[in-house]
């Protein structure tokens, strides 16, 4: 994704194909598409790229943000807080797509979004209809559902809603995708000017810097967690289980404590609380929770939050497992801390050392992991907890040298070696390699890897994390059978050595 990409957030009422538009242009499912309408409720992000009109080849970078339905009737009562999120999206982005539905043409909902957009500083800003002022925020109306010619006709009222000549895609078949392309291209360089007049400087792609997925069940706190790393409302929050409901992914940038340091960048991925499968209640959650797991594969860092206040769950320990599978870094953020109830002399019922014994049984394999202990609503230990993440993708991108691991190797293989098997044969251990990072990924070529068993195995693990820098991090150990050293192994080898 280049440099500088074009901000377009997507807009219209519910049910008029936003998410599918997103899912288009991005060129794979980004946002849940559901008939159920009110599905999207905060602003979703992600990168597009569509070619330059110049044939070269080169490719226009986009961020695309998509968002509510405005006028939303949602069964969880939050139809204010996503308006909010709406009114945030057009605040921030440099260009609209407004969404209108082909077959239905304009109904009164779309009328009272295209005055949104007005008073936002879009499109005509009081101009005549048809006839766009060009010192406001560019607007594409795009109407959707146009899967055969003859449905356009409705769309052509969109001409009354002053924001220009609507383009007719489909954005399920892709429809006119290229007409579309055009009119993006056209708004880009409109809104890079305006850009560019008002001296704002160029924006980081989507997605840079260190990800973190935040994850956990239900109600553990990672939209709070999230929106105070934020420091603002950036996703919505409700004592409602299952608000959120997509992966979203949320720049943040962070003042450093010392003023004279740079501030901390990153990408936290606010996911849907996980629940037992057979606990999921329809299409929508299944595909929350499946996106949820698959953020733990896309991070660097996994963030798992636990709930201080509630025993350590089922739900915890198959994310528990989720992270181990992957071999992400993770850091245990304990939160609600601040809720852990007092006896009669003021002392907490648990303190942090016997809650850490504690995890250490509930969560088995995640024992070399770090532990903070946080309230996100007062906003407390989240400078510790971006310390830590930042820490732990330190050491998982570390590379020893070829050298230092045999000499490390050896050194341990002498202290203590493996047995002989029953037909009396003896270990040999060859050489080790570092063929890869994130994970710290070792590899020891050895004569018989059936010698080098689980025990041992582990005898290495915790000789490791003694004495290479990969103490908390989840590292992959590969033994290799091998019959000899070839001579080129064997100089590369003393090579190494010096």
């Amino acid at each position: 994704m280049g440099a500088d990409p074009i901000r377009f957030a997507i807009v219209g009422r519910p049910n008029v194909g936003k998410s599918s538009l997103m899912n288009m242009l991005a060129g794979r499912r980004v946002s849940i598409v559901d008939p159920t309408a009110g599905v999207t409720r905060d602003r979703l992000s992600t990168g597009a790229q569509i070619p330059l009109e110049d044939g070269s080849g080169g490719m226009l970078s986009l961020e695309i943000v998509d968002t509510g339905g405005y006028g939303i009737v949602d069964r969880d009562d939050l139809a204010g807080e996503v308006e909010r999120q709406i009114a945030e999206g057009l605040g921030e982005c440099d260009a609209v797509l407004f969404v209108i539905d082909a077959v239905d043409g304009v109904t009164p909902l779309d009328e009272r979004a295209a005055k949104v957009l007005r008073e936002s500083g879009a499109g005509s800003g009081g101009g005549k209809p048809g006839q766009p002022n060009r010192s406001a925020k560019p607007v594409v109306v795009v109407a959707n559902k146009m899967d055969a010619p003859t449905q356009a006709t409705e769309g052509w009222e969109a001409m009354k809603l002053g924001f220009g000549e609507p383009v007719f895609v489909s954005a399920t078949t892709r429809h006119n995708r290229h007409e579309l392309e055009a009119r993006l291209r056209e708004a880009a360089k409109e809104a890079r000017k305006q850009r560019t007049d008002a001296g704002m400087g160029p924006r980081d792609p989507l997605g840079s810097g260190l990800k973190l997925a935040l994850v956990g069940k239900r109600n553990a706190g990672k939209s709070t967690l999230l929106n105070a790393l934020a420091g603002q409302q950036r996703v919505i929050v409700s004592e409602k289980a299952g608000t959120t409901r997509d992966s979203i992914d949320v720049e943040v940038t962070m003042k450093a404590v010392d003023p004279a340091e740079p501030p901390v960048a990153f990408t936290a991925i606010d996911t849907a609380g996980v629940r037992k499968t057979k606990s999921l209640g329809d299409s929508i959650e299944f595909y929350s929770q499946h996106r949820s797991l698959r953020s733990v594969r896309r991070a660097d860092v996994v963030l798992l939050l636990l709930d201080a206040t509630v025993p350590v769950s089922q739900v915890d320990q198959i994310l528990s497992q989720e992270v181990q599978k992957h071999y992400k870094p993770c850091v245990i953020v304990v939160n609600k801390w601040d809720l852990i109830g007092r006896d009669k002399e003021g002392n907490r019922v648990m303190d942090q050392e016997a809650y850490v014994t504690y995890l250490e049984d509930a969560l088995r394999g995640l024992d070399f992991a770090p532990i903070v202990f946080i309230s996100a609503k007062n906003g407390t230990g989240l400078r510790d907890v971006v310390a830590l993440a930042h820490n732990l993708h330190e050491q998982s991108s570390h590379r020893v040298g070829t050298g230092e691991l045999n000499r490390f190797f050896e050194a341990v293989y002498q202290r203590r070696g493996p047995g002989t098997n029953r037909a009396g044969k003896q270990p040999r251990l060859f050489y080790a390699t570092m063929p890869a990072t994130n994970p710290p990924t070792l590899a020891l070529f050895v004569n018989d890897p059936e010698l080098f068993d689980h025990n041992y195995q582990r005898y290495l693990m915790n000789n490791i994390r003694e004495e290479l820098p990969f103490s908390e991090v989840p590292i992959k150990l590969l033994i290799r059978g091998k019959t000899k050293m070839s001579a080129e192994e064997r100089l590369a080898a003393k090579l190494d050595e010096r």
